[in-house]
């Protein structure tokens, strides 16, 4: 039953490493990659050598760092609060409006947080400007320092709900008997949650925190090519956009291979690293 599943990892994410050879050539279409002339680590020398690709490097991490804090902080506190609701209907209500965002596009998403976010009558600017807070609209998505938080908080919005399924899974197999032993010795509903539910959840948390730094620096591009604009490009242009640009808009394909083989080779190390880190601080559950 595994063969299917295997032949799609197999043909989509290891049979594609072939063309990482067009990182060490100068790679031309029409001479392919057998004909094109191999230029070393030139391509890699330029990368490191481009001030720009460090620019963009600080906005894929700190975006990143920013987006995996507020994730794990918010989907383990919603996950908590969650679990001391008694009412099921009102829990239900409450998982399905977190979850909807997560199965809505970006395009779709994006747009929404355009539209409130908007000077032209957006209800953020509406809101402020009744209240008598500001005098003129504020320019959100063209101040280039505000761009980070605004994205962080468009993520979170998107995948907080889903981000909770795991850890109300986890906490749906803890053993009642603990709470009500606990109840027993006088712990009230925080105490449980603090010194119950919430250290039930470190190791699935440590797991999932492993897994999420190795796509510190794999975030994708959509969101923020839908959000940014050209006043924040220094701001929002992230290594997966930079590496479009070279490869689609400059035809340079071997410079974007080679950015796509730092990404993993860094990937890799944050994975290690911190594998290696959660190992020396006595977490058993580890890759």
């Amino acid at each position: 039953m595994s063969v299917p599943f295997v032949g799609v990892l197999f043909v989509f994410h290891y049979l594609p490493l072939w063309g990482w050879i067009m990182a060490f050539q100068k790679y031309s279409v029409p001479k392919g990659i057998f004909g094109s002339p191999f230029v070393g680590l030139d391509q890699f020398a330029k990368l490191f050598g481009d001030d720009r690709f460090y620019t963009v490097l600080r906005n894929t991490l700190a975006m990143s760092a920013m987006s995996l804090v507020a994730g794990f902080a918010g989907a383990i506190g919603l996950a908590l609060l969650l679990n001391e609701v008694r009412s099921t209907l009102f829990k239900r209500t409450i998982q399905t409006i977190a979850y909807i965002p997560h199965f809505v596009s970006w395009v779709v998403l994006s747009n929404i947080v355009v539209y409130v976010l908007s000077p032209d009558r957006g209800p953020l600017n509406e809101l402020l400007t009744g209240l008598g807070l500001v005098n003129e609209p504020i320019y959100f998505l063209a101040k280039e320092t505000w761009f980070w938080a605004i994205h962080t908080i468009a993520a979170l919005w998107k995948e907080l709900g889903w981000s909770t399924i795991i850890y109300l899974a986890v906490l749906a197999g803890v053993n009642p008997e603990i709470y009500e032993a606990a109840e027993v010795d006088g712990a009230g509903r925080f105490g449980k949650m603090m010194r119950i539910s919430l250290p039930s959840l470190y190791p699935t948390a440590i797991m999932l925190l492993i897994l999420a730094v190795g796509q510190l620096v794999s975030t994708g591009y959509e969101s923020q090519m839908l959000l940014g604009n050209s006043l924040v490009m220094d701001y929002s242009q992230v290594l997966d956009l930079y590496a479009l640009d070279y490869s689609l808009s400059i035809g340079d394909y071997s410079y974007g291979v080679a950015i796509s083989m730092f990404k993993s080779a860094v990937s890799i190390a944050l994975v290690l690293a911190v594998n290696t880190a959660a190992k020396r601080l006595g977490q058993s559950h580890v890759l």
